[in-house]
């Protein structure tokens, strides 16, 4: 893995920003937040995500929101600490943990969520613009479909797009690795919405 990134950095720093990267992004925002906020066990409704849309089904959605803000700025934070610590490939080192470590939480036995948002917030730190165009075609879709997953697997498909676009080549790559990865954690999203049988935005399980 480690030689995604150049050999401009020493081995210790780069195993540091993983590290940094997994332990923040390991942080399970929406099961904290609504044990906090002494609702249903997230895990047993809906898809069984920890992730903002099936908080949203809890009907709380205060709680589905900070967990959106939670889990997008843990991607964010890991990219932006490691980056000062660490330089450029500290910041994408983390970014790739981050992300993992939301999807595979070693305190969940690696059954976490499935990385929109913070996938989201490590586009954001990673190239802004690339953000934008996440979070407009995720808006367009959503207002067209009302599927979070659809919105979702559109968006992450623009992202790296946009990012290569911006002359972002290094964060293109890793988005679109990124990318893969939340595709590959949809694929029982993908088989409801070809069935039809997808969930929609706001529905309650």
């Amino acid at each position: 893995m480690l030689s995604f990134f150049s050999w401009s950095l020493p081995a210790v720093p780069t195993l540091l920003a993983l590290a940094l990267g997994y332990l923040l992004g390991s942080i399970p925002f929406g099961l904290v937040l609504t044990r906090l906020g002494r609702t249903r066990d997230i895990r047993t409704i809906g898809s069984g995500n920890i992730g903002a849309t099936n908080v949203l089904r809890t009907g709380r959605k205060d709680l589905a929101a900070l967990t959106l803000l939670g889990d997008a700025l843990k991607g964010t934070a890991a990219v932006l600490i490691a980056g000062h610590l660490f330089g450029p490939d500290g910041a994408l080192a983390a970014g790739l943990a981050a992300f993992l470590g939301h999807v595979f939480p070693v305190w969940l036995g690696f059954r976490g969520g499935k990385g929109v948002a913070t996938f989201l917030g490590v586009a954001l730190a990673l190239a802004w613009p690339a953000a934008l165009a996440f979070a407009a075609t995720w808006l367009l879709m959503a207002y067209l479909t009302r599927y979070s997953s659809l919105s979702a697997l559109a968006a992450a498909i623009a992202t790296p797009l946009a990012a290569l676009t911006l002359g972002e080549t290094r964060a293109a790559a890793l988005l679109a690795l990124l990318a893969v990865i939340l595709w590959a954690k949809h694929h029982e999203n993908i088989a409801r919405l070809v069935a039809g049988t997808e969930g929609k935005i706001g529905a309650k399980g």
